[in-house]
């Protein structure tokens, strides 16, 4: 779906230069809309800007996730995770 995201989503934070890591808007109780921002589309962004792994992660951490613009703030989506729960024996299981 091609939306204006000035007016579907209006008051949600925009990260100039990150359009291309948009994947989707999120919607909360009471209306609010976020932008949803995939976090290694943002890496690989900032590293086509010549940085390195390590120093993209470094500047997404400190200047990307953190900040704080309001209510609306972006949120992002990290899928290069494995989600794991340890069990009573503390034993670790992929879930």
């Amino acid at each position: 779906m091609i939306v204006d995201i000035d007016s579907y989503a209006e008051g949600a934070i925009i990260l100039d230069g990150f359009n291309d890591a948009i994947v989707g808007i999120t919607e909360e109780f009471g209306g609010i809309k976020r932008l949803l921002y995939s976090k290694d589309k943002i890496l690989k962004i900032l590293q086509e800007n010549l940085m390195t792994q390590s120093e993209a992660e470094e500047y997404y951490d400190y200047n990307i996730v953190g900040l704080y613009a309001g209510d609306q703030n972006p949120i992002f989506l990290d899928l290069e995770i494995i989600p794991i729960k340890m069990n009573e024996n503390y034993e670790y299981k992929i879930k």
